[in-house]
């Protein structure tokens, strides 16, 4: 499986993401393309237009050209790489597919963006029924909208636009904001186990609704502790931490510590903490030198449901 589907989906839902116009949607919403989660299916499902399926479904075309839904990315970024998932559609699936992207800055309209100027990332591709394509992208240009075209007509169930987040952080100018969330350019780049859930999830937007939606290592038969780390969306002072286990009853770490970094240097921001489960924890840190980095060491297992840090950028 290629490494990029690792990196977060600027296009989720949940991350700030919409369909915000398509060529048409006759038998099933458009919206369905960012959903969280795998589809679904239930066969003999039938409504007014037929069977209903968990994605995005277009009429049989009966004139020249091909359908299109455009996408504003939740989160701005660099994209490493796309996935085009026709689950469950096999006989009404759209034998090719392409991706463009665009940078539209401030809040445009589907006109607008209809006349911006857009870039072929994935080319016109061959697609196969209920199955997961993959599609590697190798552009370092930041984009904001997506653009996905079916040839000519069918369903595709989810767009999954995987990269690194590039948000404008000049609105936060003068104001502290979270250095580690997803939304605002923050990754995690490291960690010693996600065998349960990525480790992404601590610094998604939003509270996790549920276990699954945080990180969660497996059960630790040996020494040590699990730790990961998180690249900062830029080099910052960090004034207070928040470590929440909410939905963690018995799988809470025992304790965390915070560990800054900057180059070479490490910084202690936090040392070895108590931790309660089922609990948001908020810790004012004293130390005012600026890090790259924190390195998150759970002790000795189990899970987080997020990690805020805020602060300044330097």
């Amino acid at each position: 499986m290629p490494g990029f589907t690792a990196l977060p989906d600027l296009a989720l839902r949940t991350f700030g993401g919409a369909v915000v116009a398509a060529s048409d949607e006759s038998f099933a919403e458009k919206e369905s393309l960012i959903r969280p989660g795998r589809p679904g299916f239930s066969p003999e499902t039938f409504g007014s237009k037929g069977q209903v399926y968990d994605g995005w479904e277009t009429r049989r075309r009966r004139e020249p050209g091909h359908d299109w839904a455009l996408v504003r990315l939740g989160v701005p970024g660099v994209i490493r790489g796309v996935v085009v998932d026709t689950a469950w559609f096999t006989g009404n699936y759209p034998p090719h597919a392409s991706v463009e992207a665009a940078s539209v800055e401030g809040h445009p309209s589907p006109a607008e963006l209809l006349e911006a100027r857009w870039t072929e990332i994935v080319p016109l591709s061959a697609l196969k029924g209920d199955a997961e394509h993959r599609f590697e992208v190798a552009d370092e240009t930041r984009y904001t909208h997506v653009r996905l075209n079916i040839h000519p007509d069918g369903g595709v169930a989810r767009l999954r636009v995987h990269g690194e987040a590039r948000p404008d952080l000049s609105v936060h100018d003068g104001l502290g904001l979270d250095l580690a969330a997803l939304a605002n350019g923050g990754l995690v780049t490291d960690c010693s186990n996600a065998f349960y859930s990525a480790p992404n999830n601590v610094i998604a937007p939003g509270l996790a609704r549920h276990q699954a939606e945080g990180w969660e290592t497996a059960r630790r038969r040996e020494g040590g502790n699990d730790w990961l780390v998180i690249r900062l969306a830029g080099r910052g002072v960090i004034r207070l931490a928040e470590i929440d286990t909410t939905n963690l009853l018995y799988n809470a770490p025992g304790a965390v510590a915070l560990t800054g970094l900057d180059g070479e240097r490490e910084v202690p921001l936090l040392p070895r903490t108590r931790l309660q489960p089922d609990t948001p924890h908020r810790f004012r840190l004293a130390h005012r030198d600026p890090v790259t980095h924190v390195r998150v060491d759970i002790h000795p297992d189990g899970g987080l449901a997020r990690v805020r840090l805020h602060g300044h950028l330097a």
